[in-house]
């Protein structure tokens, strides 16, 4: 060992004590924890000491329904029930989900308590509730035989890895006194680090379930959105009579009301917004929307340069507004938010439909782009939909009014927008085309102040693309016609009066 070698080594002796290797680095990241409450040894597992007449009532959320959307589930342990072989557990359930309650009935497995069954319109529930509240079945279950799971001792150094890219150790990390709405807890905070950000689950020992959760999933880069999040809202033990009786799907309302149940979002839309800083694609349904029945929408949000890039981390809100675009009814706050946030850009909103029969002016109004939480640095742009209301005695709303132009824009010039937009012809000549169209009266453009000319004449890309959709039918004359404004106001586009 040569000189400057041995003076870095003394150095960093006199540091840190002592050099360490990457074993002894991967040692110090692992856990285990225990504590005179909790002594050395002591186990747990998924479903330990669930028993008949345990009531339970969580509010959570998972990223696979709803990017995440809060709901509500209470579950009752009502008992045992036999299928083939196999003893499991037989829970009633009922869910809150904004204005709906769903009511039914969930099979548990007694080994891991995760739901092997039940009613239907349980399932993305159920599928919730596994991957949450019973996602550590995964590691710690029942079964102390050779399947390598079992319960899991907090002083273990770890429980396992996690399946995905780049996932790490589950470990025990620390003991916790915690308060949720159920109560003050001692837990034992199991947690692990996936794309950058570390997850946690608060369990108690000899609990069935953890009382609380707050994990992320992995990504490669930027902020991870949360993955499933979950807190202890009530707990009860020898509850004898069912509290879940007294609730009725309202489902089964809607159909006795006559409402559609079962429909498909056959209903699209394809506008950029007001001030073309987004595209909006909507799917709705059922076709024909009623006052006092449910409608579910579903909205993409596009780059307005790529007809197939999803917007990240969209702040938004659905509402309802008047003729002067007076808001009346905001989703977001129904649901007791500031905004409603989409992380991969796509969204399905379920609601009751208030509006009274007639024409409902509905508004996807959007904040900008910016993690959940923080305000985006950007002007808010909306689309606006106008949609007929029905009454339920199936009369007929009175027709929305929609503007007749003076003159329909020649077919050719969809087809000069198409080869404009494929490179066949280039800027100017398109430019031309228009020019002679609106100068001759072929193409009316509503009133439109024009802008003073800032010494470029480049058209933005997106602009081609609206063209190239327009040609293609897939956003209509109105969202092309908006377009030509665009350049006209910008003073890109110079036109006669």
């Amino acid at each position: 060992m040569n000189g400057s070698l041995l003076l870095i080594t003394a150095i960093t002796a006199l540091l840190f004590g002592s050099l360490a290797s990457p074993l002894a680095f991967a040692q110090f990241q692992s856990g285990g924890v225990s504590s005179d409450s909790i002594p050395d040894g002591s186990s747990w597992y998924a479903g330990e000491g669930l028993k008949q007449g345990d009531f339970f009532s969580y509010s959570m959320c998972h990223v696979d329904y709803k990017e995440c959307t809060q709901f509500e589930m209470d579950l009752w342990i009502k008992g045992d029930k036999q299928v083939g072989s196999e003893s499991k557990w037989l829970a009633e359930v009922a869910v809150f989900d904004g204005n709906k309650i769903i009511v039914g009935e969930m099979e548990l497995g007694k080994i891991a308590p995760e739901p092997t069954g039940g009613d239907i319109e349980l399932s993305k529930y159920r599928g919730a509730f596994k991957s949450s509240i019973v996602w550590l079945s995964a590691f710690a279950t029942a079964d102390d035989g050779s399947s390598g799971k079992g319960p899991k001792k907090f002083s273990d150094k770890s429980w396992g890895k996690i399946g995905n890219i780049g996932g790490e150790q589950v470990i025990p990390m620390k003991i916790e006194n915690i308060v949720v709405p159920a109560g003050s807890w001692e837990t034992v905070q199991v947690g692990w680090k996936t794309g950058g950000a570390s997850s946690k689950v608060w369990i108690v020992d000899d609990f069935p379930f953890p009382i609380k959760a707050k994990t992320y999933t992995h990504v490669s880069e930027g902020i991870p959105p949360t993955e499933y999040e979950f807190t202890l809202l009530d707990y009860k033990e020898n509850v004898q009579e069912s509290p879940i009786a007294q609730y009725k799907s309202t489902e089964k309302g809607f159909a006795a009301a006559g409402c559609e149940t079962t429909f498909e979002k056959s209903v699209s839309v394809k506008k950029p917004t007001n001030n073309f800083d987004y595209q909006i694609h909507i799917f709705y349904g059922p076709e024909d929307l009623v006052n006092g029945c449910e409608t579910q929408w579903l909205i993409k949000f596009i780059s307005k340069y790529d007809d197939t890039e999803f917007l990240n981390q969209v702040q938004y809100d659905f509402l309802v507004v008047d003729d002067n675009l007076t808001p009346l009814r905001s989703l977001a706050q129904e649901e007791g938010r500031n905004f409603l946030y989409s992380p991969s850009g796509q969204a399905i909103l379920d609601f009751i439909v208030k509006e009274k029969p007639g024409t409902a002016n509905y508004v996807v109004w959007v904040y900008g782009l910016a993690p959940e939480g923080i305000v985006p640095d950007v002007a808010s742009d909306y689309l606006q939909v106008s949609v007929p209301i029905f009454a339920r005695d199936g009369s007929a709303p009175i027709p929305v009014p929609k503007p007749v132009p003076a003159q329909e824009i020649p077919s050719w010039i969809k087809n000069n927008a198409g080869w404009w937009a494929e490179g066949a012809i280039d800027d100017n000549s398109f430019v031309q085309g228009i020019q002679f169209l609106i100068k001759e009266g072929i193409m009316k453009i509503p009133p439109t102040s024009q802008g003073a000319s800032g010494g470029s004449n480049e058209i933005p890309s997106w602009i081609k693309n609206n063209a190239g959709w327009w040609a293609d039918g897939a956003i209509d004359d109105d969202s092309f016609v908006g377009g030509i404004q665009f350049l006209i106001e910008k003073g890109i586009m110079r036109v006669s009066s």
